[in-house]
């Protein structure tokens, strides 16, 4: 592939929980020319997220929990989600078991990496992961509801795959994570 980027150069613009940063460089654009673009990035860095699936009753363990941005929008603000959480350091599967555990109290069973994707590729670096895994009742090791430390207040919630799907159209489900999961859980070339 032809050079597509020259020039750059990196401005940190907040480093808290995760990094801000302005990016100014060259592009090649398909006709040849340079062009001088600025493109701020918020990197969250890779994160798992599992949807837990119970194949013989057709049930799903998703997790409800508040969510500040959504709030911020003006939206409700108490989000339906697959489990998910930062790598920090682990690898995805271990990572997606781990937020699985801790969030639901569920340990999974079988895990079958789907893909990863790109949530929001024109400004934030953030790959994420997507596993389905196997759970049944007994499967139960703990209470789950996350990590009081760091913030977490999840509720867990069980129903069957078809109502889940239903939330998608009625609109409470709106997280794109879960929704793909939720969507690939139907289709019999992902199943477990």
């Amino acid at each position: 592939m032809d050079e597509l980027v020259r020039n750059l150069e990196v401005e940190v613009l907040a480093k808290g929980w995760r990094t801000l940063r302005r990016n100014s460089f060259d592009f090649r654009r398909r006709d040849g020319q340079w062009q001088r673009l600025t493109r701020e990035t918020y990197d969250l860095g890779d994160a798992a997220a599992v949807l837990l699936l119970d194949a013989s009753r057709d049930t799903v363990i998703l997790v409800r929990q508040f969510r500040f941005p959504v709030y911020a929008e003006g939206d409700p603000p108490l989000l339906i989600e697959v489990c998910a959480g930062l790598l920090d350091d682990d690898d995805p599967e271990t990572c997606a078991r781990r937020e699985a555990e801790e969030e639901t109290g569920y340990r999974v069973g079988v895990l079958k990496k789907l893909c990863v994707a790109e949530m929001c590729p024109g400004s934030v670096q953030h790959r994420i992961h997507l596993f389905l895994g196997s759970y049944t009742a007994t499967d139960r090791s703990g209470v789950g509801g996350g990590l009081v430390d760091e913030g977490e207040d999840i509720e867990i919630i069980e129903m069957p795959l078809d109502e889940a799907l239903g939330l998608i159209a009625s609109g409470g489900i709106v997280d794109a994570k879960t929704i793909m999961l939720l969507l690939a859980a139907r289709d019999p070339r992902y199943r477990l």
